[in-house]
């Protein structure tokens, strides 16, 4: 099972915690109340991996904001919340993204764009394509509208974010693995071996054979050309037989006795 943090910010009043409640509990709180800091934990299966959620659920109202550089720097991935009725909601995620960036110090953060309340149409003032245009300018980071009312996308945003990171992790793992091959043999992880560990492998094959198996002979199609002589071995002719046509040694001298008569030569 793996852990993974997440944090949901946005200004207050976007719906935080009706949209966290919805998903852990599958409840709608329908009186707001604003949020110093709550924790929730769900466990959720997503592409047959088992992830334990620990999901922080942040002020969003002037007097708590000096916490938020701590939720930031224990987060793993991000929900970043607006009201699609409340213009201002919008223009705060602005900030809130840049010190996101600026905080865990990298421009590829697991993120997701979330327009809430999106059932109110009637008091909508942000349309769903200025919605996209933010997610564009912002590195074409997911976007979803929610409602957590009817919980239409809840699911979703969460789902996303837990894949979002789940790929970091495992580019991160890639990248060091790359940059330190030996990690892979460490970890066991590694599909395509070197071409020096290839060929220690066949090495120590070859010898594990010669040494159960002194007397045996070559196996496969035999070509006509003569191949390099290995040290080790003997050359062996373009019409020597399998394994299973192998002559003993007094058949070998036979061989070589009528080779020479008809004016052949026998390798030795």
């Amino acid at each position: 099972m793996r852990d993974y943090k997440l944090v949901v910010l946005g200004a207050g009043g976007v719906g935080k915690s009706c949209l966290t409640v919805q998903f852990v509990q599958g409840v709608y709180l329908d009186t707001y109340d604003p949020t110093i800091e709550d924790s929730y934990r769900k466990t959720i299966e997503i592409d047959n991996k088992v992830f334990d959620l620990e999901i922080l659920d942040t002020a969003g109202v002037a007097q708590f904001t000096a916490m938020r550089e701590l939720y930031i720097k224990s987060g793993m991935g991000f929900l970043l919340v607006y009201s699609v009725t409340d213009r201002q909601s919008l223009d705060e995620l602005m900030e809130l993204r840049e010190q996101v960036l600026r905080i865990k110090d990298s421009s590829k953060v697991p993120m997701v764009l979330v327009g809430n309340k999106a059932d109110l149409n009637d008091e909508r003032v942000i349309s769903v394509e200025e919605g996209i245009e933010v997610s564009s300018t912002w590195g074409k980071v997911p976007f979803y509208e929610t409602s957590a009312l009817l919980r239409s996308n809840v699911d979703e945003v969460f789902v996303d974010l837990v894949r979002q990171i789940m790929r970091n992790e495992m580019e991160s793992i890639a990248n060091a693995e790359i940059r330190n091959p030996s990690m892979q043999r460490r970890n066991g992880s590694s599909t395509n071996p070197s071409p020096v560990a290839r060929s220690g492998a066949r090495q120590q094959q070859q010898q594990q054979l010669r040494n159960q198996e002194p007397n045996s002979t070559i196996e496969g199609n035999a070509t006509s050309r003569t191949k390099p002589q290995r040290s080790g071995q003997k050359a062996v002719s373009g019409q020597q037989l399998s394994s299973t046509n192998a002559v003993n040694s007094s058949s070998d001298k036979k061989a070589s006795d009528t080779a020479k008569s008809s004016g052949c030569c026998v390798i030795s």
